[in-house]
């Protein structure tokens, strides 16, 4: 069975990341197959994998005992299956099941590339000229796919924040609340694991860098840190704002 990008992008948060990467997530996950009876994993387990069920239905196990069951009709499963690390529960297949299988670190990554726009990773080039941020935004891909009328009303709707260095303009593990462009200045992206508690340097961005959206389109918690490097100038738009200018847009050209 060949795994189509429209279904990837039914998914939760896979529905945030860009065209680009979903087609290289459909290339390095798989469909995993399950007969009735047998184990998805077990609880304990301490694998890096997220699991979306596809088709069936299969039973959620604590403690031998099964406290729920998840159909892949039911919205639930457009998230990961019992997705906490390690693993809170056992999961066995009700009937036969077939799973996405998509490597978690690789998908955290995608979403962070996504989060922080179009960069370079170490490659910080000069500063640009005043206004050539702007230049560079409207040229990145996910740009040239929103309605002119509306990137106006956004650059309208925008308001210019001041950060000194050192200042963490947002922070893993909070709520999204706005989309911002950096048009001044450098920041750093850094997202913190198990191992590496005190974050993983991602990259450097620049004037026209843009980052907060994956937050914002797939509900949920900053899955990075972005720190000022410089003193630097950015502008932000509210999260309400940037879903009815540029999210639905964005959705969907991803599912065309």
């Amino acid at each position: 069975m060949k795994i189509e990008i429209k279904q990837l992008a039914k998914l939760s948060p896979l529905n945030a990341l860009n065209i680009d990467n979903l087609r290289e997530l459909s290339v390095k996950s798989k469909l995993v197959s399950l007969d009735q009876g047998k184990v998805l994993f077990r609880q304990g387990d301490k694998d890096k994998n997220n699991f979306y069920l596809l088709s069936g239905e299969v039973e959620i196990i604590k403690n031998n005992q099964v406290v729920d069951t998840l159909n892949a009709k039911s919205d639930d499963a457009k998230h990961p299956v019992a997705n906490q690390k390690p693993r809170t529960c056992t999961v066995k297949a009700k009937q036969k099941s077939v799973f996405l299988q998509v490597n978690s670190d690789l998908l955290d990554i995608m979403l962070t590339w996504d989060q922080t726009g179009s960069y370079h990773v170490d490659d910080l080039q000069d500063e640009d000229e005043p206004g050539d941020w702007m230049t560079k935004v409207l040229q990145t891909k996910a740009f040239l796919k929103i309605p002119p009328a509306n990137i106006q009303k956004m650059f309208m709707k925008m308001e210019s924040v001041s950060y000194k260095a050192g200042d963490k303009v947002i922070k893993q593990g909070d709520p999204g609340d706005y989309f911002y462009i950096i048009t001044e200045g450098k920041a750093m992206v850094t997202r913190a694991t198990e191992a590496r508690p005190k974050g993983i340097k991602l990259a450097d961005l620049g004037p026209g860098d843009s980052f907060g959206e994956e937050a914002l389109i797939s509900d949920s918690k900053r899955n990075a840190t972005i720190t000022m490097l410089t003193h630097g100038n950015l502008m932000r738009l509210s999260k309400e704002d940037f879903i009815s200018l540029l999210a639905e847009p964005l959705l969907d050209w991803v599912e065309s």
